[in-house]
């Protein structure tokens, strides 16, 4: 008997996929991460952590904005950040897109190259569409 589920046991787990770390299954949609994106995602940045409400350089160390939001694409990938320029606590703040790719970091700082709060403030202003 004990055989009997030790088979039954390793004919179940050769049956999982492998190179998923805790994946889950609903129906035929694969949930969770696998192994291999999961080294990307313990690479990438926490937006609540280390980005929005982080300040944004230009290559002087001039402080040129701050980023308030992240826009994500459908396809899943984080296209434009939006850096408020000027305000007081957010009142009379201008808001712009930035592509994502525009945006560096170096010794832990957003670095915005060539950019000026100026600059910023010349950019059309983002607004959230309505829906």
């Amino acid at each position: 008997m004990k055989t009997y589920i030790v088979v039954v046991a390793l004919s179940f787990f050769s049956l999982v996929p492998v190179g998923y770390a805790a994946a889950q299954v609903a129906g035929s949609t694969r949930l969770g991460v696998a192994v291999e994106e999961m080294k990307t995602v313990a690479l990438g940045w926490s937006a609540k952590k280390q980005v929005l409400g982080q300040p944004v350089y230009n290559e002087q160390n001039q402080k040129v904005g701050t980023i308030a939001d992240l826009i994500i694409a459908p396809d899943t990938a984080v296209s434009f950040v939006i850096i408020g320029a000027g305000g007081f606590v957010g009142v009379g703040r201008h808001d712009v897109a930035i592509p994502v790719t525009q945006l560096n970091q170096k010794d832990g700082k957003f670095i915005l190259p060539g950019a000026t709060k100026d600059s910023i403030k010349a950019l059309p202003k983002f607004e959230y569409a309505r829906k």
